[in-house]
């Protein structure tokens, strides 16, 4: 009797265990189907609008393509959009995006390094008040900006977008934690032993032990300012400087009296895609070796 009474007690843990792991696995996977169709239901709908033509989009099914040459057609629709602008526009984000995302990261770098490997006086009340910079919303640093620029004459210039984005207090976080964690302390003192200067050990050491820790900084500081929106519209006036937001933005507006510029919006928002996606593809190398070596640590 005592035999079957232990065997009971030592089932019964057992099997409300593994129902205990098969119930609540239930909840997590729905969560992740339900944030998964969330995503790419948007994305979706955008692809199969654009392979339609303006009179396809209001007159068919929402989720049904169109087998026809509607991409081609929009594609050639919007080239041709007021002189080619839309490339116009595509060239100003690549501009901004990359200049910004190169100069931004150099920025982070040279910040996150020193916080993480020198020791001065209020070091840690600049890294709080950096922190507390990731807080605030882009909003609330808009107009301060557009008056700041505006006294130095940058309003409506390529420089008013690019400069209030050199600044990334994330992108110094992050720079501040690749740095604490791949680059040694005994690997620059003995560099110091050896007569290198602080800008050599920063350029050689630093830069090379961090570089899967950069293209990790300038990827998201690339997207944050191809996305921008806010930004160039506060500081730009001129159709040619736009970027393709608040190209596509404009052109949105002129479809409320024009519904054939819906299609042309559409495929533009498609294209914008396209070379952040193929920035990921082709640096995707040094996030496998980021996650590699953050595994091995």
């Amino acid at each position: 009797m005592a035999v079957t009474v232990a065997a009971r007690t030592n089932a019964l843990p057992g099997q409300n265990a593994g129902n205990g792991r098969r119930g609540p696995a239930l909840v997590p996977t729905a969560v992740l189907v339900i944030g998964a169709a969330y995503c790419i239901v948007p994305a979706l709908w955008i692809v199969i609008a654009a392979s339609k033509t303006p009179a396809q989009l209001f007159s068919s099914a929402t989720y049904s393509p169109s087998l026809g040459p509607g991409i081609v057609t929009n594609v050639r629709d919007l080239s041709s959009y007021d002189g080619g602008v839309f490339w116009h526009w595509m060239l100003n984000s690549l501009l901004y995006a990359s200049v910004g995302g190169i100069l931004a990261t150099a920025v982070s770098a040279a910040a996150g390094y020193a916080i993480a490997k020198y020791e001065f006086r209020g070091r840690k009340m600049i890294f709080n008040a950096i922190l507390a910079g990731v807080l605030l919303p882009q909003i609330v640093l808009a107009i301060p900006q557009y008056l700041l620029l505006s006294k130095i004459g940058l309003v409506d210039n390529y420089l008013g977008v690019i400069l209030p984005q050199l600044f990334n207090p994330y992108g110094i976080y992050l720079c501040r934690i690749y740095a604490m964690g791949s680059i040694p302390d005994s690997l620059l003192e003995a560099g110091r032993i050896d007569g290198a200067s602080e800008f050599r050990l920063f350029w050689s050491v630093g830069l090379r032990l961090m570089r899967s820790g950069l293209v990790t900084t300038f990827l998201l500081q690339f997207v944050v300012v191809w996305n921008n929106f806010l930004l160039p519209f506060v500081m730009l006036t001129s159709d040619d400087k736009f970027p393709l937001t608040v190209g596509l933005y404009s052109m949105l507006r002129h479809g409320a009296d024009e519904a054939s510029l819906y299609s042309l919006v559409i495929t533009g928002t498609l294209l914008a895609v396209v070379p952040v996606i193929a920035l990921f593809l082709s640096l995707q190398r040094y996030w496998r070796i980021d996650l590699v070596s953050g595994a091995l640590k």
